[in-house]
């Protein structure tokens, strides 16, 4: 029988769950605003709520519950600390806040988003051509996972991956976590929409001019948009960015020897406006015996692959349980 597991993603903005099968995946979806502004209790409230939707909606028992979160993760994937953009948030256990808001005991596990974007990709994206990948999404932040024999690496403590803070210009402006020159300060969406902006002022004739004043902001869709449409500024940021993502890519490749590397999350969409770059510029920053096999593609799950991968948390979970005969 086909095991089943529900995973969860949970953002600042709004919260995604789903039912998913191992074997097919999704199965059903659904999602909530998150109301992070009224605090935890409402946040896991909102959380319980969706997980007892999916529980009436499947047909055979569910092994568990993984939840892709930000913040810092504990070991044991239980605990999560200081989670962004989620005010009020200090350390919470998810299982035992969960449970009694389920209404029923259910085995919950947590880790870091872009690590459960990772292992989605990996069993139901398009990582699944490889065993071992780096991934990078490139959202509000850049997240990273390291994926290696279809698991997730997570270092010594829990925190491996950290590519959005990795530097990549010493003498560069600082990401939000103070950390010089990092990647997520170039490509992160607030930094890129800055840089955007500014090279649209210093090119009058760039229509990305007129979708500053009605917008007030480039978000990297409309950069996209007048690409396409021919705008050479909006042809020249996205070039930029590729660039600056190859550095990091090579980088990776340096310190990992991994030569798979696939990018999602919204800046991802742009194509080969960005990716070309990005495979032309890797191969200047890795060592020459490490640039045979170099690939980079694209997840074109969006964000599908975030709840993917924390159902696979729980399955996971369920073959290191069977094999070492502990029970669930």
């Amino acid at each position: 029988m086909d095991q089943l597991a529900i995973g969860v993603d949970l953002g600042g903005t709004s919260i995604k769950c789903a039912l998913v099968s191992r074997g097919h995946g999704l199965v059903h979806t659904a999602h909530c605003d998150t109301e992070a502004d009224r605090g935890p209790d409402a946040v896991l409230a909102n959380m319980a709520g969706l997980v007892r939707l999916m529980l009436d909606r499947a047909e055979s028992p569910v092994l568990g519950v993984g939840v892709g979160s930000p913040g810092i993760i504990n070991w044991d994937r239980t605990t999560v600390s200081q989670p962004p953009n989620l005010p009020g948030w200090t350390s919470i256990h998810l299982g035992d806040s969960l449970s009694p808001l389920i209404g029923t005991p259910v085995r919950v596990l947590v880790e870091n988003d872009a690590n459960v974007a990772g292992l989605g990709c990996a069993h139901y994206g398009a990582g699944r051509r490889f065993d071992s990948f780096i991934m990078v999404t490139l959202g509000t932040g850049v997240g990273g996972a390291i994926i290696y024999r279809n698991r997730i690496f997570r270092g010594a403590t829990g925190g491996a991956g950290e590519l959005g803070h990795m530097t990549i210009d010493y003498d560069g402006p600082a990401d939000n976590h103070d950390i010089c020159g990092a990647s997520e300060a170039y490509l992160g969406q607030r930094f890129l929409s800055v840089h955007a902006a500014r090279m649209a002022r210093q090119n009058p004739a760039s229509s990305l001019n007129d979708l500053l004043a009605s917008q007030g902001e480039l978000e990297p869709r409309l950069i996209y948009d007048a690409a396409v449409q021919g705008d050479e500024t909006a042809r020249e940021i996205l070039n930029w960015a590729g660039h600056k993502l190859g550095v990091l890519l090579g980088s990776a490749v340096n310190l990992l020897d991994i030569r798979k590397l696939v990018v999602g999350g919204g800046l991802s969409a742009a194509g080969d406006f960005i990716f070309d770059a990005a495979r032309s510029t890797i191969l200047q920053y890795v060592t020459h015996g490490l640039r045979e096999g170099i690939e980079i593609i694209q997840e074109p799950r969006g964000n599908e692959v975030g709840v993917l991968g924390a159902a696979h948390l729980v399955f996971h979970d369920a073959d290191d349980r069977s094999a070492s005969g502990t029970s669930a």
